[in-house]
């Protein structure tokens, strides 16, 4: 099955549905692993939006991917409470270990780095979400930790 028609499937079952954007460029990207270039025009046609308005959903919320992520996800709480506790630091360290940069994605494709504004682990920050899987106090040692299994 092509893109576009998985994004046809998608928007049929979304059919009258009130307020579905949201829910439909989920459901795009819970099965592409993001939401291409090519499901703005067809999505703004069904819902009768301009590309201009689905785009702006897209570029508004920090979960939506314009391109695939990595093999590993590392979403890095860039919030103030881990901020306080040596986050930056940490964002810092890991850019450099990883050696891409916060938002990007390695040239191999292996980790996605990726910033979230706050995680609820501000008492263990600075924090993250490794694969879904929640890892704080992010010190030398447990980003050294973490750079080697994101290496396997």
């Amino acid at each position: 099955m092509s893109t576009l028609e998985l994004i046809g499937e998608i928007l049929a079952r979304h059919d009258g549905r009130e307020g579905a954007l949201i829910p439909i460029l989920h459901d795009i990207q819970d099965a592409l692993g993001f939401v291409p270039e090519t499901a703005v025009p067809a999505v703004a046609q069904r819902l009768n939006l301009t590309r201009a308005e689905v785009h702006g959903a897209l570029s508004f919320y920090h979960d939506f991917r314009r391109e695939p992520a990595g093999r590993h996800v590392v979403k890095l709480c860039q919030a103030e409470a881990c901020q306080a506790r040596g986050g930056r630091a940490s964002t810092t360290e890991l850019e450099a270990r990883l050696g891409v940069a916060m938002g990007e994605t390695s040239p191999d494709g292996r980790v996605s780095l990726e910033p979230v504004y706050c995680l609820g682990l501000c008492a263990s920050g600075p924090a993250a979400l490794v694969d879904g899987r929640p890892v704080g106090r992010l010190d030398r040692p447990a980003l050294a930790r973490l750079v080697s299994e994101l290496s396997r």
